[in-house]
């Protein structure tokens, strides 16, 4: 978070929350900006279409933003209700299985190509809904680090071994963010992590994959 102070005459107006966590200027700051600035009215493409105009789709939450071109004159919209539809698929197949199956509705993934540059995130997020299971962030052990530092000295199945055991007496209630023993893995949102994969995966185009099914995502070393 950054704070900064614009001098109107005698008055100060101090604007917080300007900075997101990769240092962009966020939208409500550049709202703040222009109403400082004189604006009378400052509206965001979340500002349009919360309610349904004439029958129109809408999304309370997201309006506009999100929106993807259907065709020459209409938009399709970033999806509403998407919490529910992720518990109602997760529910079915669960039953379906006898399996505790996790569910989440995607957009697009959060990342950019290193090559072609393009920054993936248009979406506001990359899941607009999901399951209770997919709440949180990796809390995940470092194996390089282990390797090439806390069991140096050991080699083949013994390094193995020694690497297995330090994962089983993690305690996962324990954040190991900040811990050297864990820098350089992925303190992300699960679903920005997953969802980045299913688009990966998937296409809107010939590939025509509606639903991507993950297996294993949540294994460690540890697992046969």
């Amino acid at each position: 978070m950054g704070l900064l102070s614009l001098g109107n005459g005698g008055a100060r107006v101090v604007l917080g929350a300007i900075f997101d966590k990769r240092g962009r200027k966020t939208a409500a700051f550049v709202a703040t900006l222009l109403t400082a600035a004189g604006a009378k009215r400052v509206l965001g493409l979340d500002d349009l279409l919360t309610a349904p105009v004439s029958g129109s789709g809408y999304n309370p939450q997201y309006g506009l933003l999100g929106s993807n071109k259907a065709d020459d004159d209409r938009v399709k919209l970033f999806p509403r209700d998407a919490k529910s539809v992720a518990e109602a698929i997760s529910r079915a197949v669960s039953e379906a299985t006898g399996k505790r199956i996790e569910a989440m509705v995607y957009g697009d993934g959060a990342f950019k190509d290193p090559a072609g540059k393009i920054w993936e995130l248009a979406d506001p997020v990359v899941s607009p809904g999901y399951t209770a299971g997919l709440v949180g962030t990796p809390n995940e052990l470092k194996l390089k680090y282990l390797a090439d530092k806390e069991f140096a000295s050991l080699s083949g199945q013994a390094l193995q071994d020694a690497i297995s055991q330090k994962i089983r007496e993690k305690d996962a209630k324990v954040s190991l963010v900040g811990n050297m023993v864990s820098e350089g893995t992925t303190p992300r949102n699960l679903t920005d992590l997953i969802g980045s994969l299913c688009d990966l995966t998937s296409g809107s185009g010939d590939k025509g994959t509606p639903i991507i099914y993950i297996q294993g995502y949540f294994d460690n070393y540890t697992n046969e």
